[in-house]
């Protein structure tokens, strides 16, 4: 019995480090366009404080009427939290400016580089690190 445990220990470590790259951060490159830069005005309908970034899903009304549903990609909760956001601070309702970038897929995705509120405050989304384009915007590039 003892033997057949330890030649089965082996097997659930072969397991367990195969699906590590699983659980890997992606690259900023690796799903989104640093040459399509976007801005979406729009109502937030959700944010999702989660990890490993945070999403803040908007309704964009398109000129002709139809509304588009995009999702824009944060940093983390805490890089959020760190940089002034709380859980009201974009609430179900809020009108939006979102200055990012678009996803490579042309999916309604876009990492989000800022956001400006309707009263003119200006919260920065993104992580630094992650390869997106330094635009002089990431309070820790300078």
């Amino acid at each position: 019995m003892r033997t057949r445990l330890f030649s089965v220990i082996p097997v659930i470590v072969l397991f367990v480090l195969a699906a590590a790259p699983l659980l890997a951060h992606h690259a900023f490159s690796a799903e989104f366009d640093a040459k399509q830069p976007i801005k979406l005005t729009g109502t937030v309908t959700k944010m999702e404080w989660i990890n490993p970034h945070a999403w803040i899903h908007i309704d964009v009304k398109r000129p002709d009427g139809a509304v588009e549903k995009w999702m824009i990609e944060c940093g983390t909760p805490n890089t959020l939290f760190r940089r002034g956001f709380t859980k009201n601070s974009v609430l179900p309702g809020t009108v939006i400016i979102v200055d990012g970038y678009r996803a490579k897929d042309g999916s309604m995705k876009a990492n989000g580089r800022d956001l400006t509120l309707s009263d003119g405050r200006k919260l920065f989304l993104g992580s630094s690190g992650t390869g997106a384009p330094k635009d002089g915007k990431d309070p820790t590039e300078r």
